[in-house]
């Protein structure tokens, strides 16, 4: 393993800023996967399955199982300093550094992030980002792909390597322009994004079943070999979606608290209740939710507050 800065800021106040890369594998050999986590303060899950990445390829390179060709990345958090201050977005100018991308060594701080770290996750024939949702909520495990022509095609027939039961495909808007998946499909770069069960908070569970498909992943592609007490679980048989063919369930008349009874993962039925919206001053019902078809709850509001016409849940349909 070889540990070294990304890029280093100078921070006003405070110590430089170091974006911190791992490399594993043979320095020299092919470019092979970039892994890259945390780029908001609040993205805690997401650092942690990287920092667990770390410490398996560390064994997994100790025992030899790294392709002798191969070369591994890992960048487990590109913005330390809005984690160590407990914001979410960059604390200059609250912008965010996925939406800087492919950035610029002479523009704002987080274009010059974006662009350090692009220079050298551009060269990888396979990108992984740990990203999170803009929604407060537990997600199903998954990787998604931003439909974005060959490149994007030749990823989605990938998928099935990760071994989640989920992946999702949709045509990417102007809005992605500007993220670390479109940046590395514009340069030729195979890229997921996964998503775990949770973004500001620690969930070993779902943290293991992310780090288990990478390794999948990795297997799969003769990057690593696994053998003994390393290998890993078989996967699910990947089930391919169309973003849009979520079923949001919506609270319709009504704002207060949200009582969830389903959770990510379960399995429900049409007509099954999935959770109420109880009144603020004194809990009474005043909304109930049910699943307008039968299915797995892939992602579940977490937030204890929920407003009118807000989705509360969205179901992956059998």
């Amino acid at each position: 393993m070889i540990r070294g800065t990304i890029f280093k800021m100078d921070i006003p106040h405070r110590e430089p800023m170091r974006i911190r890369g791992f490399e594993f594998g043979n320095e020299r050999g092919a470019r092979s996967c970039a892994i890259i986590g945390s780029m908001r303060g609040n993205e805690a899950q997401q650092a942690f399955v990287c920092a667990s990445l770390v410490s398996l390829l560390a064994r997994i390179e100790q025992a030899g199982m790294i392709a002798a060709n191969k070369c591994i990345l890992i960048i487990p958090c590109v913005n330390p300093l809005s984690m160590n201050v407990q914001q979410r977005f960059w604390p200059g100018d609250n912008a965010d550094i996925n939406r800087s991308f492919p950035g610029d060594a002479q523009g704002r701080s987080t274009e010059r992030i974006a662009a350090a770290v692009m220079r050298v996750a551009r060269l990888f024939t396979y990108g992984m980002q740990l990203c999170s949702f803009n929604q407060p909520g537990d997600f199903l495990p998954h990787v998604r792909i931003a439909d974005q022509g060959l490149v994007s095609t030749e990823s989605l027939e990938l998928v099935g390597d990760f071994g989640l039961p989920f992946a999702l495909h949709r045509k990417p808007t102007p809005f992605d322009t500007t993220t670390l998946n479109y940046a590395w499909q514009e340069s030729g770069t195979h890229a997921f994004s996964l998503y775990s069960s949770a973004t500001d908070r620690i969930d070993t569970t779902s943290a293991k079943v992310v780090t288990d498909a990478v390794l999948r992943f990795l297997q799969a592609r003769k990057i690593i070999e696994l053998d003994g007490d390393m290998d890993v679980p078989a996967g699910h048989v990947t089930k391919v979606l169309r973003e849009a063919e979520l079923v949001d369930v919506r609270t319709e008349r009504s704002s207060g608290f949200f009582a969830p009874a389903a959770h990510a993962g379960d399995h429900v039925r049409a007509g099954q209740r999935l959770g109420a919206v109880l009144d603020a001053m004194d809990a009474h019902l005043l909304e109930s939710l049910t699943a307008p078809v039968a299915g797995r709850v892939f992602f579940m509001r977490t937030d204890p507050l929920i407003q009118q016409h807000m989705v509360a849940f969205r179901i992956a349909p059998e």
